[in-house]
C-alpha cells in the first residue's frame, strides 16, 4: 500500500469547500475535473455537468479529495456517505485482495475495473458501513 487518503462528497458546493480548504492549508489543486470534462457529459443536465467530478489538494504528505454528488443518479448526502477512505495500491493482486476482503459481507458499489484515470479502480462499503475506494496504477510504483 502506498497511500491512505480521505475522499469527501458534497452536494454541489465542492468547489467552494475546496477553495476554502486551499485557503486554510495552502498549496494548489493537483486535479480539478468537472463532469463536463468526462465522456458522456453531453447527456447530463447543464447544472450537473458543471459540478466537480474530482478535485485533489495535497495536505502535507496526504491528499484531500472530493466530488459533487449527482441528484439525477438519486445520490443524496447523508451521514456516513459523505466520505470515502481512498487507498492507492502499488500491487494489482494486493489491490484486488484488499477490495475483496473489504467488500466481503458488505456491498460492492463499483466493481474493480479499468477507468479512464486508473488501471484498476473499485468502490465498496464494508460490513460496518465505511466506504472505500481502491486504486491501482503502475505509475504509482
Amino acid at each position: 500500500m502506498l497511500r491512505l487518503d480521505t475522499y469527501l462528497n458534497f452536494s454541489g458546493n465542492t468547489e467552494a469547500v475546496f477553495t476554502f480548504y486551499r485557503s486554510v492549508f495552502g498549496g494548489s489543486f493537483t486535479s480539478l475535473i468537472r463532469y463536463s470534462d468526462m465522456p458522456g457529459s453531453e447527456k447530463m443536465k447543464p447544472e450537473e455537468s458543471s459540478r466537480i467530478m474530482h478535485v485533489s489538494l495535497p495536505v502535507g504528505g496526504n491528499t484531500l479529495m472530493g466530488t459533487d454528488i449527482l441528484p439525477s443518479r438519486n445520490q443524496e448526502i447523508q451521514a456516513g456517505n459523505n466520505f470515502y477512505i481512498s487507498i492507492s495500491m502499488d500491487n494489482e493482486s494486493e489491490a484486488n485482495r484488499v477490495f475483496d476482503a473489504l467488500s466481503a459481507n458488505g456491498e460492492v458499489i463499483l466493481p474493480m475495473n479499468r477507468e479512464s484515470w486508473s488501471e484498476l479502480f473499485g468502490i465498496c462499503k464494508d460490513q460496518y458501513g465505511i466506504q472505500w475506494m481502491i486504486n491501482f496504477n503502475t505509475a504509482q510504483q
